[in-house]
């Protein structure tokens, strides 16, 4: 018995080509600005303080004290912790030091 396939949801091009572009354009500013202090306001509104770790497969990585927010933190037993973050969920990033 062949089953059939339903696609339940297909992004339109443009999405797809517009969200490429967001992408490209945030690793070269993660690459430009690696490890300086940024807050980032992300599309539910919560916004984080932190240094710059890098991008990866459109996923941010941003090292945080730890005390900061109740979220799910992987890394060392330091005082920092590493919080990721999709790209097409963050609205601002803001670099703190100048």
């Amino acid at each position: 018995m062949a089953s059939q396939q339903k696609v339940l949801y297909q992004a339109d091009n443009n999405y797809v080509q517009n969200l490429a572009s967001v992408r490209h354009h945030l690793h070269s500013i993660c690459r430009q600005h690696a490890n300086q202090f940024v807050r980032v306001q992300t599309l539910d509104g919560q916004v984080i303080t932190g240094r710059i770790l890098g991008c990866d497969r459109g996923l941010f990585y941003l090292g945080v004290k730890k005390h900061e927010g109740q979220r799910a933190f992987f890394g060392s037993s330091s005082d920092e912790a590493i919080l990721t973050l999709v790209l097409y969920e963050l609205l601002v990033i803001t670099l703190l030091y100048t």
